[in-house]
């Protein structure tokens, strides 16, 4: 196997494992502000103990995550040296104000929000937890705004020549603003959302199948059937205007996504298939609905849709591998709005906490979320191939020039033991405290100062 080849896994590899952990760090931070702010409002005890519970669960997430995300930083120097130089002044200010502004504030919070129940009043420690939620979505966005700026460049001129080109800001807010950044980022969050709820879903079930814990986990299965369904229309409606996006910034990107060949015509929308890049065609049973895109895209059936053909070759993404990874992401998030649909009627119906069999189909539907959202970014990145750098930078350019397949193969061999090691420990951690469960003694509140003035005054002698 080639060096980049096996270079382009590794980044893969990596950053898909690290992607576990954000979305369900992100939706659950959104969640817990939900849980604790009814207990501010209604001083029911029982949101306490919903709230104290996934803040544990909380702080096991945000640790993996962590851990697994330091690994691509180093990866930008030892393999990808070459696409570093080039965008390194843009690539390389978003990332830092991720880490300023975002990354500090969510872990600065993070230990009052874990451990200061019993040290600081109330109200203060919500607001940790709110800090905490805001600096886990500041987070999503200088990260998505970097990988935006990668699929659709704006703000920036390039300077030098040859192996010394690079780009650098002329406009950091154009840089920021870039034409995809918005519908790309709304659409992290709405995934990121729905993986936090359907994580609350999948336990508050288990719980109830188990007969155990029932009165918390009725109400944390409402909550988070309530924020699925919310978060699932978030994902229909961005992910239609990033649809609408990519037609109008990277034709090739969507033509792909729906397996569309001709240059300029009407195009249909294919429900599944197969994507014959040698024949230019889709086969198999592939159920075509006529003219369904150019409505979609522009709102007229008859309106033309740029194809693969009217693009070189060696500018045309892996046509197949878009196409199956779009629509298994579509086909997941369909699923998963049908299950949010079905609980919320029987939830209505007053019998959908014994729901035994749906129940059930709750408790594993947790792994949907998360089989999206990796489809998902799959769709976007091989989508922009052969592109590091969208009509910039080639993949095959970006790659270390001393790097040799040995090494990133031993590697990426290590990374991999590592990470199945870590997943190994993270599950086993998760579900010891899913098997413990919320803990009796949180249902008292804690009995800490009740005004700031009293954590001021300290102790009394």
């Amino acid at each position: 196997m080639s060096a980049l080849l096996l270079a382009r896994a590794q980044f893969a590899f990596t950053i898909a494992f690290h992607y576990i952990y954000p979305p369900m760090s992100i939706g659950l931070a959104l969640i817990l502000v939900v849980m604790e702010g009814l207990y501010l409002r209604t001083n029911n005890p029982l949101y306490h103990q919903m709230t104290r519970f996934w803040v544990r669960i909380f702080g096991l997430i945000f640790a993996v995550g962590v851990a697994t995300g330091v690994v691509m930083e180093f990866e930008f120097g030892t393999n990808w040296a070459t696409y570093s130089r080039y965008v390194g002044d843009v690539f390389g200010s978003a990332l830092a104000s991720e880490g300023i502004f975002a990354f500090f504030l969510e872990s600065g919070f993070l230990a009052i929000l874990l451990f200061g129940w019993d040290k600081v009043p109330r109200g203060l420690h919500f607001l940790s937890t709110v800090l905490v939620a805001f600096g886990a979505h500041f987070s999503a966005v200088w990260i998505t705004v970097a990988n935006s700026w990668m699929q659709t460049p704006t703000g920036y001129h390039i300077v030098g020549e040859g192996l010394k080109a690079r780009a650098e800001i002329t406009d950091f807010w154009a840089m920021v603003f870039s034409p995809s950044s918005i519908d790309r980022l709304l659409h992290v969050y709405a995934g990121a959302w729905t993986t936090g709820a359907w994580l609350v879903i999948s336990v508050s079930s288990y719980y109830l199948i188990k007969k155990r814990h029932t009165d918390f986990a009725k109400a944390s299965l409402k909550i988070g059937l309530l924020v699925a369904f919310l978060s699932t229309l978030g994902n229909i409606g961005t992910g239609d205007m990033s649809a609408k996006g990519v037609a109008r910034n990277q034709p090739e990107k969507l033509a792909a996504m729906e397996g569309v060949f001709e240059p300029r015509a009407p195009a249909d929308v294919h429900l599944w298939g197969w994507v014959d890049a040698e024949k230019e065609r889709v086969s198999g049973v592939k159920a075509p609905i006529p003219g369904l895109l150019s409505w979609l895209v522009s709102g007229n059936r008859q309106m033309p849709v740029m194809g693969l053909k009217a693009f070189p070759k060696n500018e045309r993404p892996p046509a197949n591998v878009v196409f199956q990874a779009y629509h298994g992401m579509v086909a997941v998030g369909m699923l998963l709005f049908a299950l949010t649909l079905a609980g919320l009627f029987f939830w209505w119906r007053g019998t959908l906490f014994v729901q035994r069999r749906l129940l059930w189909i709750f408790v594993l539907a947790v792994l949907g979320p998360q089989i999206g959202n990796q489809l998902g970014w799959i769709t976007a990145e091989v989508g922009r191939q052969p592109w590091i750098v969208y009509r910039l930078l080639r993949t095959s350019e970006a790659l270390s020039k001393t790097v040799q397949a040995g090494t990133i193969l031993s590697s990426l061999a290590m990374f991999t033991f590592i990470y199945v090691l870590l997943f190994a420990v993270f599950i086993y951690l998760l579900d010891n405290k899913i098997r413990q469960g919320p803990e009796e003694d949180d249902l008292i509140p804690s009995k800490g100062p009740s005004r700031l003035s009293d954590l001021l005054k300290g102790p009394r002698a």
